[in-house]
Formats: C-alpha cells, sequence, structure tokens
C-alpha cells in the first residue's frame, strides 16, 4: 500500500524536496541494476514561486505536474542523467524559444498536446512569455530501466531527441499517467507502475519507428529537413536565400514547404531568417570593437535604417540603444 498520497507542492528548489510516496505494488521487485534518483535531477525552473509541482515516483520512472500560477516569464532548464519526456497539456505563448541539444530552435507559439523528448546527457532549455497559464508533465526515466524492444536481436538504437512531436499512444498514455497523479489513492501503486511501463515501451518503440522514418510534427518538417534548413540559414546569414532554395534543400515545392516550415519552427521562413540576422546582431552588438553600420552589413542589411528598423522591431530597441544597455 502506499504510504502517502501525492500532494501539490510550491516549488523552491526541487519538486523531490518534500518526500514523495514511492508508487511500488506490493512484492514488486526493481531490476538489480543502479537507477538514478530522480529526486536529485528534476527540470529547473526560474522563477521557481510561479509554478505548483505535483510529483510521485515509482522504481526507475518519475512524474510531476507543473502548473503556472501567475502569467510571468518562465525559464526551464535541464540536463540530467535520465531521459525526459514532456508532455504540454496547457501552453500557448506570446514570445518564446525551445532549444534541444541535436536539434533546430524551435519558436512555436502554441504547442497544445505537443511532446517533447530529451535524451539522457542532452541540454534542453526554453523561455517563455506565457499567453495562458501553461500546465506540463514532465516524465523522467532512468536509462538503466528502459525497456529493449521487442523481437530485437541487436542492441536497441539509442534514444534520438524530439521537439513539438505528437503520437497518438504516447499522449494516450502520458494523459491516463497525468490523471492518475491528480487522484491518486491508496491503490494507485500497481496501476501508476503499469502505466509507466507501458510509457517506457511506447517510447522505445516510437523510436525504433523514427529511426527509419523521421518523426514529423502534423504537417511539419521532418528532423532531417529542419537541420539541413537551419544550418543552410546560418551559413547565410548575410545573404538573400530564395524560397526555392530553401525547399529545394528540403525535397518539397515551394508551397508544401512554407507551411511545413511555419509548423516546424512556429514562423515563416523570411521571417525565421531576419529573427537569425538580428540574434546574430546581438552577439556583434556585444563587442564595441564594430561600428553599428557595419554590424548591419555584415548581417546582410544595405543601410543603417532599414537595420534599426528591423532590430527596433524585434527587440524594442535600436541597435545603439541596445549596446548602451549592454554597457
Amino acid at each position: 500500500m502506499l504510504v502517502n498520497t501525492p500532494r501539490t507542492t510550491v516549488a523552491s528548489r526541487s519538486p523531490f524536496d518534500v518526500k514523495m510516496p514511492r508508487l511500488r505494488p506490493r512484492g514488486h521487485r526493481l531490476r538489480d541494476r543502479p537507477t538514478v534518483d530522480a529526486a536529485r535531477h528534476a527540470v529547473e525552473v526560474y522563477p521557481p514561486d510561479v509554478v505548483q509541482r505535483r510529483a510521485v515516483t515509482w522504481g526507475g520512472i518519475a512524474a510531476e505536474i507543473v502548473q503556472a500560477t501567475r502569467r510571468e516569464k518562465l525559464e526551464i532548464r535541464f540536463r540530467a542523467p535520465l531521459h525526459l519526456l514532456t508532455v504540454c497539456d496547457q501552453g500557448v505563448r506570446s514570445d518564446g524559444d525551445t532549444f534541444v541539444e541535436g536539434l533546430p530552435r524551435s519558436r512555436l507559439r502554441d504547442a497544445r498536446r505537443k511532446l517533447t523528448f530529451v535524451p539522457a546527457g542532452h541540454e534542453y532549455h526554453e523561455w517563455q512569455e506565457p499567453r495562458l497559464l501553461t500546465r506540463t508533465v514532465y516524465f523522467y526515466f532512468d536509462p538503466a530501466n528502459m525497456p529493449t524492444p521487442f523481437g530485437a536481436i541487436a542492441a536497441p538504437l539509442p534514444l534520438a531527441p524530439r521537439l513539438f512531436f505528437e503520437d497518438a499512444a504516447l499522449a494516450d498514455t502520458a494523459r491516463k499517467l497525468m490523471r492518475l497523479i491528480e487522484h491518486a489513492g491508496a491503490d494507485s501503486g500497481p496501476y501508476f507502475g503499469a502505466l509507466g511501463v507501458v510509457l517506457a515501451h511506447e517510447l522505445v518503440r516510437f523510436n525504433a519507428g523514427a529511426a527509419s522514418i523521421e518523426a514529423r510534427v502534423r504537417g511539419g518538417l521532418a528532423a532531417w529537413q529542419q537541420r539541413t534548413v537551419a544550418a543552410y540559414i546560418e551559413e547565410h546569414l548575410a545573404e538573400q536565400i530564395p524560397l526555392a532554395t530553401l525547399a529545394e534543400l528540403a525535397r518539397l515545392s515551394p508551397y508544401y514547404f512554407c507551411r511545413a516550415f511555419k509548423q516546424s519552427f512556429g514562423m515563416p521562413p523570411h521571417r525565421y531568417h531576419n529573427s537569425r540576422r538580428i540574434e546574430h546582431a546581438k552577439t556583434l552588438l556585444a563587442k564595441p570593437v564594430s561600428s553599428v553600420t557595419s554590424i548591419g552589413f555584415s548581417v546582410g542589411f544595405s543601410e543603417t535604417s532599414s537595420f534599426s528598423v528591423a532590430f527596433r522591431k524585434t527587440t524594442g530597441f535600436t541597435p545603439t540603444a541596445y549596446r548602451r544597455r549592454l554597457g
């Protein structure tokens, strides 16, 4: 039986600072392999006092619901020897940026019903200015306890990072676990454990399928297309890049490429190109050796006035005012 039932805690250092129940069925024996303690490796949320966190653990799997209580800018960071699966239950941001090591950044505004997977050891960083109060479920998996794909002969493929994808089986199991966390009772242990194992199997199953057919956000670009296009834009920031060139790199028609690009990156190609120019300009402005005019030229603006207009539209400051703030 359970020692306690899960309770909501306002996060200060970690959602696991308060001792949470071990949801473990009577008589269940963990594998003999060592497990990683999720209590030491939960996602970090700043500022911590604007969210409530409810967490439970079972064996090599831990789960928590993180609910924003105020519409303030949030920053989330994670890098640990655990796999992390995030499921966005509620999440629409007016601005923000999400990064998973190994993948292009995304500024997708509406992340509802989207999933993100961060393999153990990879960096995950996100900041957002929420339009609605966010609500995200985080699942932590001990790599030592991940299942082997059914019928596998060779060693299983390493789990790959995925950003803002959809999968019905994973999402359905995750939602069941979320409801269980919210309403866990004294008899919840066996069910939580069973669902946690199912979720781990679904994750491995998804990864095995995505290894041969790149995982796609519905209507979006495949991971290899995102990497190829983003890398090309970074290498040609100062140039005018024809839409046809990007579409050819992704092996799509210009029409379908535009739709897929916006779905994956949260904005049209030309806006993404311009945002990357401005981000690079910010870095250059931090170094006082270059003039504003030369920086504008280096990122592809032929006139200082057009550079200033574009920079101010994105940041709210002129390049000169931004540099002065840095000083």
